[in-house]
């Protein structure tokens, strides 16, 4: 591991989002800028948009860091593609609400009850939607529908929406005329600028303890910054094998010259796919070779990732209903045995 040559607590390019390694860019500031706007207005719709790998997660986790959890209830949700029967009972999971086997109706009562119960402890509470991009039309509209609720003239939710690029065009259309009406703040990250790539390396390096060691060239940033467009992670994967590298072959010093053996050897990677993964095959037959390109597997495994939450909350509510199933045949053997009998003829 490149951690124990340079003498790095942990790994300061790895792709997982992680609030520690906020780096904040001028998009970024802004981007915060508009989030406590909005906050303070207590109401409505902030929305966030970005490419992949902009840095909308790790955004997301610095807000979160930010906030005060006596004041503010924020509790996040990944949307990609759920439908609208089941997205008020996400939201119903993710505030500790039992949903299982409650009707669209109940749902909503239960979820104001909640809500109400916040405002009159003074908290604010906000629904942070994230891959927005991918939710229905009818899911977007039982958003704005919980936008409603309300304690006289005071909001009881705000919602956070976070999407890729094509959220914009979406919101634009005329069909989300009355959702794009509650939208009282919204950014677009954009990529940064190559004089912040330096700092932004700086940044992660010290956080796990750099010392000096390996040195960076002004050529360096350039050619990272030209390789990655200024998105984060992809600058993330670069460097990250750029100290792989570095490690093997005993590097102290990296220039633009580095960053370009990285990116041919990337370039190849995507090409042949390596290393090779070769299926079991017949004489004769062409085996199958994988990539393990790092942007590929970054959102494999993001997808993976929304997957599992998706699963364990389905999982949960399984596991809610099936209590209540058991509880239901447990009174029903109760109230049986409670039943007084007919004596028995003769």
């Amino acid at each position: 591991m490149y951690t124990d040559f340079y003498g790095f607590s942990a790994r300061p390019f790895q792709l997982t989002p992680d609030p520690h390694f906020y780096f904040e860019s001028a998009t970024h500031k802004k981007a915060m800028a508009y989030l406590g706007y909005g906050l303070a207005q207590g109401e409505g719709f902030i929305v966030v948009t970005g490419e992949i790998g902009a840095g909308k997660t790790t955004l997301t986790e610095h807000l979160l860091k930010e906030l005060d959890p006596a004041r503010v209830l924020a509790v996040r949700i990944v949307s990609t593609n759920i439908e609208s029967d089941d997205i008020l009972r996400l939201v119903a999971n993710a505030f500790g609400l039992e949903s299982g086997h409650l009707s669209k109706a109940q749902l909503l009562d239960h979820i104001e009850q909640f809500l109400q119960a916040r405002a009159r402890e003074n908290r604010k509470v906000l629904l942070i939607v994230d891959e927005v991009q991918g939710l229905p039309h009818g899911s977007l509209e039982e958003l704005r529908m919980l936008s409603n609720f309300q304690q006289g003239h005071r909001a009881l939710l705000q919602i956070f929406m976070l999407g890729q690029p094509e959220f914009r065009t979406r919101l634009a259309s005329a069909d989300l005329e009355q959702l794009r009406q509650r939208v009282i703040a919204t950014h677009h990250l954009e990529p940064m600028t190559e004089a912040e790539v330096g700092p932004y390396i700086m940044h992660r390096l010290k956080v796990v303890g750099w010392s000096g060691r390996p040195e960076f060239a002004e050529s360096a940033y350039a050619a990272l910054h030209s390789a990655s467009g200024g998105i984060p992670r992809r600058i993330n994967a670069l460097v990250e094998r750029m100290l792989t590298l570095g490690a093997l072959d005993h590097l102290e010093h990296f220039d633009a010259a580095t960053v370009a053996a990285i990116v041919d050897d990337q370039a190849r990677d995507e090409t042949k796919g390596t290393p090779e993964v070769r299926t079991a095959t017949a004489a004769g037959t062409t085996p199958i070779m994988v990539s393990t390109d790092a942007h590929i597997l970054q959102d494999l495994a993001e997808r993976a990732s929304q997957m599992e939450a998706q699963l364990a909350a389905q999982d949960a509510q399984l596991r809610r209903i099936l209590t209540l199933l058991i509880d239901w045949v447990e009174r029903e053997n109760e109230a049986k045995a409670s039943l007084p009998l007919r004596a028995p003829a003769g």
